[in-house]
């Protein structure tokens, strides 16, 4: 028994410390900001008859995991639309033309009200973190959403994480959001500790791909959706459907 516990846990067992997305990860808002995103584009295209509407795969293939902004101009590049910057807390339709700043600004309203009404995050994350810090581990949260303390504390997660680095802390720091690994290697550093022995938890190809990049301890992928075989080809390490499989 020993021996399966051991192969089970190798993935994480050796580290010092996790370091965890949020969305999709602890707590199921990645169907709530996929949810929020859908809204958005699908008001906005509906204004746009000469390009394609809002597809199910438009948000694993070119929103997911990524900071909200660059969400926005990477799902219109797939249309072939272009918008101006604007100012960072401007507001969909403050001003003509539309920008991708309002429009990103405008999908985290949808969001935030959708969250207000609370979060229950996953039993078997929640398991998997506990375990984690009664085995000695540091742990981190490293989500690409400007909202992450809230979420954290809708969830009841909050007191867990003495670092947090979102949204926020990344565009203060001049960090690149994921794919590349700044702000894992970020809150890693944070921790004290080199990227070598910290694990990295993630649902989203993109993060994936950022912990892949970073020579982190391992990648753990959790299939949310994005499927088993896409996480292993970003290079994640192993992937579960559930993070309580680790225990």
């Amino acid at each position: 028994m020993t021996d399966v516990l051991e192969t089970r846990n190798s993935a994480w067992t050796s580290a010092s410390a996790i370091l965890f997305d949020l969305d999709g990860v602890l707590t199921p808002t990645a169907t709530v900001h996929e949810q929020a995103w859908k809204e958005l584009f699908e008001g906005y295209l509906a204004s746009r008859p000469d390009v394609p509407g809002y597809r199910e795969e438009d948000y694993f293939d070119h929103i997911d995991g990524k900071p909200r902004f660059d969400g926005v101009r990477d799902f219109l590049a797939s249309r072939g639309i272009v918008l101006p910057e604007g100012e960072e807390d401007s507001l969909f339709g403050d001003s003509a033309p539309v920008t991708v700043q309002e429009l990103g600004n405008r999908k985290n309203q949808v969001f935030n009200d959708i969250v207000s009404a609370g979060v229950e995050p996953f039993a078997g994350s929640v398991r998997f973190l506990e375990a984690a810090v009664a085995r000695g581990l540091k742990v981190a949260v490293v989500s690409s959403s400007r909202n992450a303390p809230a979420v954290l504390k809708a969830a009841g997660l909050n007191g867990h994480f003495e670092i947090v680095v979102d949204g926020v802390v990344a565009a203060a720091e001049g960090l690149p959001g994921k794919p590349s690994p700044a702000t894992y290697t970020y809150a890693a550093q944070l921790l004290g500790l080199p990227s070598e022995e910290c694990v990295v938890v993630e649902d989203a190809v993109s993060g994936v791909q950022a912990g892949h990049a970073g020579g982190f301890h391992s990648v753990i992928g959790v299939d949310r959706g994005a499927g088993r075989e896409t996480l292993l080809e970003a290079g994640a390490t192993r992937v579960v459907n559930d993070l309580q499989e680790l225990l």
